[in-house]
C-alpha cells in the first residue's frame, strides 16, 4: 500500500522527470565545450601556418627529436673556412675567437698551407683585374680578405676571386690606432681559416712583381717573417718615444718599420691576442708618433724578434721626397720603371745573400692599369 501511494505521489513523479532532464543537459554542455575547443585549435593552427609557414612549425619540433650536436660529427666542419666572411661579432669577440689554437701540433688531415692576401683599402680595387690574372689557376693556395670603409659595398661578379671577400669593417685613419685596429681585424678574420699560414698586408695600389708560384714558394719557404723593425736614433724614431711607455716598452726596444708586412701564423696570433702593449700605444703614440709605424715592429721585436727578417717585401719609391712615396700613373709605366723595380737588389733570404728582395710594389694609380697589363707578361711573368 505504501509503495502504491508513493508511485502515485505527483511530487515524486516531477522529481524523477527533472533528474532525467538534467543528465542530457550536462552532456550537451560538455559536447558544446569540446566542439568550441576544437574549433579554436583549428583557427589557431591555420593562423600559424599562414603567417609562419609549415616548415617553421616543423623545424621548431626538430630539436626535440635530434641531438643538439648533430652538426659536429665530422672534422671537416671544424677545419672548413667560413663560407661567409660577414658576421656580427664585435672586435672583442672576434679576437677571442681568432686566438683559439690547438695544443696538438700535428694536423690530423692533409693541411695545405695558404697565403692570406689582406687588402686594406678605402673603397674600390682599381687594379683588381691584374690581381685576377695573378691568382688564376691557383685555387686552394690562397685566400683573400678586404677591409674597406663601412659605407663601401663592393660589386664584384660571382666569377671574381674578390666576390664576397669583404669583412666587417670600421673607419680607419692614417697614422692613428684605428689603422692598426683595421689590420688586426684583417688578421683575426684570416686566422679563422686554419689553413692560412702566412699573411700579407696590401693596399689597393699594390701589384705583385712575380707570378703566383714564385711568390708562394718564396713566402712559404721563408724561415722569417718580413717586417721592418729597426732602431732609428733620430727624431722620427726614438724621438717619437714617450716615457709613459714604461715599463712595458723601454726606449732601447723602440722600433720603426713599414706598415706593409708579411708575417707567419704565430706572429699573427701575437698581434691579435695582445692586451699588454696595445693600451700603451693607443694612449701614448699619437701624431707626430705614427702608431702604424711603431706598434707591430716594437711589440713583435720584444716577443719574437728572432723571427723577423727586419725588412719589407713591398717596394716603394721615396726618391721624390715628402711624407708619402711616389705614385705612378699611366705615363710612368715604362720598361725603365719595370727594370728599376728589379735591378740592383741585395738582401738576405734564409740567412743567404739574395737578389730577390721585393715581391710587391706600390703605389700605382688606376690610370696605370692598362700599361701594367701590357708589360706584365714580359716583366712580371703573368
Amino acid at each position: 500500500m505504501e509503495e502504491g501511494k508513493e508511485s502515485k505521489d505527483p511530487n515524486v513523479a516531477i522529481s524523477r522527470t527533472s533528474q532525467t532532464r538534467v543528465l542530457p543537459q550536462r552532456l550537451l554542455k560538455l559536447l558544446v565545450f569540446f566542439l568550441v575547443l576544437c574549433f579554436t585549435f583549428s583557427i589557431v593552427s591555420i593562423y600559424m601556418i599562414r603567417y609562419f609557414g609549415v616548415n617553421n612549425v616543423i623545424t621548431s619540433v626538430k630539436p626535440t627529436l635530434f641531438p643538439c650536436n648533430s652538426e659536429m660529427k665530422s672534422l671537416e666542419q671544424w677545419i672548413k673556412p667560413p663560407s661567409n666572411l660577414m658576421h656580427e661579432m664585435s672586435d672583442k669577440e672576434l679576437f677571442w675567437r681568432a686566438s683559439l689554437v690547438p695544443r696538438v701540433k700535428k694536423y690530423p688531415f692533409n693541411r695545405v698551407p695558404k697565403i692570406a692576401f689582406m687588402f686594406l683599402t678605402k673603397g674600390p680595387l682599381p687594379l683588381a683585374s691584374l690581381w685576377e690574372r695573378f691568382f688564376k689557376g691557383h685555387d686552394g693556395l690562397y685566400s683573400i680578405y678586404i677591409h674597406s670603409l663601412p659605407s663601401f659595398k663592393a660589386d664584384f661578379p660571382s666569377s671574381s676571386v674578390f666576390y664576397k671577400r669583404q669583412i666587417p669593417s670600421q673607419v680607419s685613419e692614417w697614422g692613428k690606432m684605428s689603422m692598426c685596429d683595421a689590420e688586426r681585424r684583417l688578421l683575426a678574420n684570416a686566422l679563422l681559416d686554419i689553413s692560412n699560414e702566412r699573411f700579407v698586408l696590401l693596399s689597393e695600389s699594390c701589384i705583385p712583381l712575380y707570378n703566383f708560384s714564385t711568390i708562394y714558394d718564396y713566402i712559404i719557404g721563408s724561415k722569417y717573417s718580413f717586417m721592418g723593425a729597426f732602431d732609428d736614433p733620430g727624431p722620427y724614431g726614438r724621438g717619437r718615444y714617450n716615457d709613459n711607455m714604461l715599463p712595458e716598452v723601454n726606449i732601447t726596444e723602440w722600433r720603426k718599420g713599414s706598415q706593409w708586412f708579411e708575417i707567419n701564423r704565430k706572429l699573427a696570433l701575437y698581434i691579435v691576442e695582445d692586451t699588454k702593449f696595445y693600451p700603451k700605444f693607443s694612449k701614448f703614440c699619437k701624431p707626430a708618433c705614427y702608431v702604424d709605424e711603431h706598434y707591430f715592429p716594437t711589440m713583435l721585436t720584444i716577443r719574437a724578434g728572432s723571427l723577423l727578417a727586419n725588412r719589407s717585401v713591398t717596394w716603394v719609391d721615396w726618391s721624390r721626397g715628402g711624407a708619402h712615396p711616389a705614385t705612378f700613373g699611366g705615363s710612368d709605366i715604362t720598361e725603365g720603371l719595370m727594370k728599376r723595380m728589379f735591378e740592383g737588389q741585395k738582401c738576405v733570404y734564409n740567412d743567404q745573400p739574395s737578389s730577390v728582395c721585393f715581391l710587391f710594389a706600390r703605389k700605382f694609380s688606376p690610370s696605370a692599369l692598362q700599361a701594367l697589363f701590357l708589360l706584365a707578361p714580359k716583366f712580371l711573368g703573368y
